[in-house]
């Protein structure tokens, strides 16, 4: 095992998708991809020092593939933090408590984590998030009701709010 990193690569019925964990938790998690390759390639430099350990990471794995299939699933999983800030990992726990098929502002959030006026921060933490799903950035949105931005597009943010309200 490379320090401990462990990482995936497998597909779900929207694309190819990465996990890498560390031993404290899930250092990031990638959106579908169209290649394999490409779902790699966005784990970044860390990935390269892992070891391909699929059985590992197989109940995260399953439940991805749930989720990509329209079905409501929880990610309660640990994260591995270490790379953030500590103002980044108040946004991404906040995110976490906003329920599957709802939606919250960045407002909301910023309030959340006791600053009220860090929206605009709450977004450019949100855009850092290597956690994507698991921590759901795209269930957030401007306080006007518009999508907001998101850091794999607005298609990508609306393909997901559109999957999470079919379940």
């Amino acid at each position: 095992m490379s320090d401990g990193l462990l990482y995936t690569v497998f597909q779900t019925n929207q694309g190819w998708m990465g996990l890498l964990a560390s031993q404290a938790g899930i250092v990031a998690a990638t959106l579908p991809q169209t290649t394999r390759e490409k779902a790699f390639d966005l784990l970044g430099e860390k990935a390269k020092q892992a070891d391909f350990s699929p059985d590992e990471l197989s109940s995260l794995k399953h439940r991805f593939q749930k989720y990509y299939s329209g079905k409501k699933i929880e990610f309660p999983d640990a994260l591995d933090f270490s790379g953030a800030t500590g103002f980044q990992k108040q946004v991404w726990q906040a995110a976490r408590q906003i329920p599957h098929g709802e939606t919250r502002s960045y407002g909301w959030i910023a309030k959340q984590i006791g600053k009220p006026r860090a929206a605009r921060a709450v977004g450019h933490a949100l855009g850092k998030n290597p956690f994507l799903v698991i921590v759901p950035c795209h269930r957030v949105i401007a306080g006007d009701g518009t999508l907001g931005g998101f850091g794999c597009g607005i298609p990508a943010k609306q393909k997901l709010l559109k999957l999470e309200r079919k379940v």
